[in-house]
C-alpha cells in the first residue's frame, strides 16, 4: 500500500529503516510502493535534523505522538522496516543508502527536487520558478536541473505553478507557484514565468530573494514575469510598472516586453556570438549556430540599459528549422541581442549576477548549444566560471519529448513527482 500519506500510531515506540533482516517484524517494499522522499525536512520540537551525502534523513513525531509524512527513497529495490520497542516520544530515524543516480524527491509538496551526484555543484542549490502559459517551462526546466544535478552536481528544486484543486502542474494557474520558500536557501534563481500574478505571500519570497543580491537567471517570458492586479505590495514587480520603469524585467533583467521582433511561429532563431563576448565564460564551448530555438527572436530596445553586456545576437531565419536561410533585410539589421549578462544593485548597495536569454522553449533545448549556454550561465552567476570546461556535458537525462509551444498546449494531468528520475 502507498505508505507516503500514512498516519501510524507509534506511542512508545521507534521504527527504523535498513538493509538488514528484521529483528521482529519486518515488511518488504516493492519499488511501485516506494514514494517519493519528503526532502523538505518534517519539523518537530522533540525531532532532530539528519542529512548527508549518504543519504541519511528522518522523520518526526507529531503532537499526537504519531509518526508523519514518513520518507521513502525511489528506486531503493528492498526495504526493511523494524520495529523495536523505545521510550515514548522517541525520534524516529530513518537511515536509507541513495542509488548512485541522484533522487528525486516530492519534497512534502508539489515540487520536484534532484538531489546532485558528484560534481563541480555540490554543495550548491538552485531553484527553478516556472509558470508560462507558452512555452513549456514545466518541461523545459526540469529537464535543465536533471542535467545540472546528474552532470554537475548541483541540487536542483523545481517549482511549478499547480492547480490547488487537484494537484497538478497547471500553467494557466497565474496565481499559485507552491515552494517559494525554498528560495531561502538557494544559491541561484533561475526563473521562467510569464503574467504571474501571485498573491503578496508568495511573491514575498521572489522579492526577499532579489533584494539579497544573490544571482538571478531568466529565461524568455521571464522579461514579463509578473502582472500584478489588485492591491499588493509588490505591485512595481508587474512588467508594464511606471514607477520602477518595466518592472522586474526591465530593471533586473534589463529588458521588458517589447514585441515579437521576428515572425511567432514560422521564424525560428540561430544564435550568432557577439565580436566581444566570444571569449566570455557563459560561450565556452559554443560558435555561431549552435545556439537555436523554434522560439522567434523578441525585440529588446538599443542599446541595452547600463550594467548589460551583450552575448549573443538572435539571427531570425525564414523558418522553423536550424538549417533555414536567414531572413533578408532589417529584420536582421541589426540583430537583436537574445542572450547578455547584466549587473544587478539593490537599493541598498549590494549587486548581483544577472544573466538574460530571451530563448528558452522547451524545443529550443534540442540544440546541444542553447542548454551548453545555460549550463555555463549557471557556473558563471555562481562565480565558478573557472571550473566551466570547454564542452560543458550537457547529455540529455531521461526521455526529453517536448511539446511545441502554443497556449493550452501544455500535457495535463501531471504531477511534480511524475517528473522523477526513473
Amino acid at each position: 500500500s502507498d505508505v507516503q500519506n500514512s498516519i501510524l500510531p507509534v506511542h512508545g515506540w521507534c521504527f527504523q529503516v535498513a538493509f538488514s533482516p528484521a529483528k521482529l517484524n519486518s515488511v518488504r517494499l516493492s519499488p511501485a510502493a516506494v514514494t517519493a522522499l519528503n526532502a523538505k525536512w518534517y519539523h518537530h520540537p522533540i525531532s532532530r535534523r539528519f542529512e548527508n551525502p549518504g543519504g541519511i534523513c528522518y522523520g518526526g513525531f507529531n503532537s499526537s505522538n504519531k509518526v508523519s509524512r514518513i520518507p521513502f527513497i525511489q528506486q531503493v529495490r528492498t526495504i526493511m522496516i523494524t520495529f523495536t520497542r523505545a521510550f515514548p516520544f522517541a525520534v524516529l530515524v530513518v537511515a536509507i543508502i541513495t542509488c548512485l543516480q541522484p533522487m528525486a524527491v516530492n519534497a512534502d509538496g508539489p515540487w520536484v527536487v534532484y538531489e546532485g551526484q558528484d560534481g563541480p555543484g555540490q554543495g550548491k542549490h538552485i531553484v527553478f520558478v516556472t509558470g508560462d502559459e507558452e512555452y513549456r517551462s514545466e518541461e523545459a526546466m526540469p529537464q535543465l536541473a536533471k542535467i545540472l544535478a546528474v552532470h554537475h552536481g548541483f541540487k536542483c528544486t523545481v517549482l511549478f505553478a499547480i492547480n490547488p484543486a487537484d494537484g497538478t502542474i497547471d500553467p494557466n494557474q497565474s496565481d499559485n507557484i507552491p515552494g517559494l520558500e525554498a528560495l531561502e536557501s538557494a544559491d541561484l534563481m533561475v526563473i521562467f514565468t510569464r503574467f504571474r500574478n501571485l498573491p503578496d505571500e508568495q511573491m514575498k519570497h521572489i522579492v526577499d530573494y532579489v533584494e539579497s543580491g544573490r544571482p538571478i537567471i531568466g529565461l524568455r517570458t521571464a522579461t514579463h514575469a509578473f502582472n500584478i492586479k489588485g492591491p499588493s505590495s509588490y505591485a512595481q514587480y508587474s512588467f508594464q510598472n511606471k514607477q520602477w520603469d518595466g518592472g522586474f524585467g526591465r530593471q533586473v533583467l534589463g529588458e521588458t516586453w517589447i514585441n515579437h521582433h521576428g515572425g511567432h511561429g514560422r521564424q525560428s532563431t540561430r544564435g550568432i556570438l557577439t565580436d566581444n563576448a566570444k571569449d566570455h565564460p557563459i560561450l565556452r564551448g559554443i560558435k555561431d549556430g549552435d545556439i537555436w530555438g523554434t522560439t522567434d527572436v523578441y525585440g529588446v530596445r538599443l542599446p541595452l540599459p547600463e550594467g548589460c553586456q551583450s552575448l549573443v545576437l538572435g539571427q531570425v531565419l525564414e523558418g522553423m528549422q536550424p538549417t533555414d536561410k536567414p531572413v533578408e533585410g532589417k529584420l536582421n539589421d541589426p540583430m537583436m541581442p537574445v542572450a547578455w549578462t547584466k549587473t544587478f544593485a539593490t537599493a541598498d548597495g549590494k549587486t548581483a549576477r544577472v544573466f538574460t536569454t530571451t530563448m528558452g522553449a522547451s524545443q529550443d533545448f534540442t540544440a546541444d548549444g542553447s542548454r551548453r549556454m545555460l549550463v555555463n550561465a549557471c557556473y558563471w552567476a555562481l562565480g565558478m566560471e573557472d571550473q566551466i570546461p570547454a564542452a560543458s556535458n550537457v547529455a540529455i537525462v531521461g526521455q526529453y519529448d517536448p511539446q511545441p509551444f502554443g497556449n493550452n498546449r501544455f500535457i495535463k494531468g501531471v504531477k511534480p513527482a511524475d517528473l522523477s528520475i526513473k
